[in-house]
């Protein structure tokens, strides 16, 4: 076993602990982010290491287990298992094949960037920050910083594994077609949609209460949104969440995260180890795909800088530069307590 491999062993297992001990705080195995054997999750967690192209599900992982790490009500517990969880995620990122590796800094644009920044959230209200992203640009890796950042818990495809247990359905009836995780077929399957039985029809048309499928997830996905809403601060990718909680008129921050088209395909052939050839056409299709669903459920263009509170250029700042940026705008016209808890 090389060097490389021990080390993601170990940060693999001291993940797979550190679910284990807030889930003992919490006193519940309902939570649990991982439900296998030690040793098999570890290798999992080892293997998810190894690419890149897995980094979203990794973070996804982290990222729920530092939410139930948040609601730790004790606060030497809460804290000590965050500085656990601070030092992990600072392990997997050094990891060469970890997310987070690839910037997307333009040190050119950046030399221009003097960032001289110099109430929209009143009590009672919850502090919220909805992202919107292009694939490549890094918007991703900027969200999950932030949340960090503020201490409030981020969320993206949970929020699809909640509604699809809401309508008590499986992940491979449905695509999430809202998430960047392209290795899902990024067209429609018309031939299986076909060959569903007169059976299986009624069965999909009474669980989704006669709504096209993925009409009945954006709505249960809508009610999602709204509820925790009413519960807790936090940051969603994605999901026309921006529109979502404007309509129910639900304070918030919208931002849209973007970067030059040659730059992101420079990354994503780094992230996806693809040719610039398959780079260029993956972020053609991407793009395609999130502007038509983005467009259908909100009439609204995706990307359209009117449509946001705040437009970055990720390639000018670089991920932790725009993290910066991002607190910097906060901080100054907010005034909510966020990010306090230790």
């Amino acid at each position: 076993m090389n060097k490389n491999q021990d080390e993601r062993i170990a940060v693999a297992g001291r993940i797979y602990d550190l679910d284990s001990e807030v889930c003992r705080i919490l006193g519940t195995r309902l939570s649990r982010v991982f439900n296998g054997s030690r040793d098999a999750t570890i290798r999992e967690l080892a293997e998810l290491m190894t690419t890149r192209t897995t980094g979203h599900l990794l973070r996804s992982e982290l990222a729920m287990i530092s939410n139930m790490a948040r609601t730790i009500p004790e606060k030497e517990a809460r804290a000590k298992v965050m500085t656990e969880y601070n030092e992990i995620l600072h392990l997997v990122e050094k990891i060469p094949t970890s997310f987070g590796t690839v910037d997307i800094l333009d040190e050119n644009i950046a030399k221009l960037n003097a960032a001289n920044l110099s109430g929209r959230f009143a009590e009672g209200n919850h502090f919220i920050v909805c992202i919107g992203r292009s694939y490549g640009s890094a918007g991703t890796d900027i969200g999950f910083a932030l949340a960090d950042k503020l201490k409030i818990n981020y969320y993206d495809t949970e929020i699809f594994v909640e509604v699809m247990e809401r309508l008590e359905a499986g992940q491979d009836e449905l695509e999430d077609r809202a998430s960047f995780a392209h290795h899902q077929n990024l067209n429609q399957n018309l031939g299986l949609e076909r060959n569903r039985t007169i059976r299986q029809r009624i069965k999909e048309f009474n669980r989704y209460h006669g709504l096209p499928k993925e009409d009945a997830v954006f709505f249960n996905q809508s009610d999602l949104l709204r509820d925790m809403a009413q519960k807790e601060d936090f940051i969603v990718m994605g999901r026309c969440a921006d529109v979502i909680l404007s309509n129910l008129h639900i304070p918030h921050i919208s931002i849209f995260i973007n970067a030059p088209f040659e730059l992101r395909a420079r990354r994503v052939m780094s992230t996806d180890n693809l040719s610039y050839k398959e780079a260029v056409k993956l972020l053609h299709r991407l793009d395609r795909r999130h502007s038509h669903y983005y467009e259908y459920y909100t009439g609204r263009e995706w990307g359209n800088s009117i449509n946001y509170d705040l437009c970055i250029n990720s390639a000018s700042y670089g991920i932790d530069g725009s993290v910066e940026l991002i607190l910097r705008i906060i901080n100054q016209h907010t005034n909510h307590n966020i990010g306090n808890q230790k």
